[in-house]
């Protein structure tokens, strides 16, 4: 996005009256619409085939630990897994999704298959596994 700086700037001119609020809108759309078009974008998630042409598989499984029973248990496409990751980093702020796609992306590169992630979380009593296969 634009800095705030040029943001101020032309709505300082707009004040001064050395620009009408119709040529200040313009300029802070085509600010805005420039800073869109140079944002770093996150390189797309391999879409390369698993063993044997299968296509490869990221499953989550999140069990409680007091129950033994399955509280999550999702299996996503590789292909779909940036969209899925992008619609999660919607719901939780505290999740990086740009870390936890470059992990995963890497893994993938390096054609790593089976469990790649297993956490357990004592305090709220969960395990979760993440799965490639």
């Amino acid at each position: 996005m634009a800095t705030t700086e040029e943001r101020m700037k032309i709505l300082q001119m707009i004040q001064e009256g050395k620009i009408s609020a119709e040529d200040g809108a313009k300029l802070l759309s085509a600010l805005t619409s420039s800073a869109a078009r140079n944002k770093p974008r996150r390189p797309p998630m391999p879409t390369s085939p698993g063993r044997r042409g299968v296509a490869k598989w990221l499953r989550v499984r999140v069990t409680d630990m007091r129950t033994g029973k399955s509280k999550v248990n999702v299996n996503l496409p590789i292909s779909l897994l940036e969209a899925g990751m992008s619609i999660a980093g919607h719901f939780a702020d505290d999740i990086n999704v740009d870390d936890i796609m470059t992990a995963i992306s890497d893994a993938i590169d390096e054609n790593m298959t089976g469990k790649i992630i297993d956490v357990v979380d004592g305090e709220d009593g969960e395990h979760v596994e993440i799965f490639i296969d």
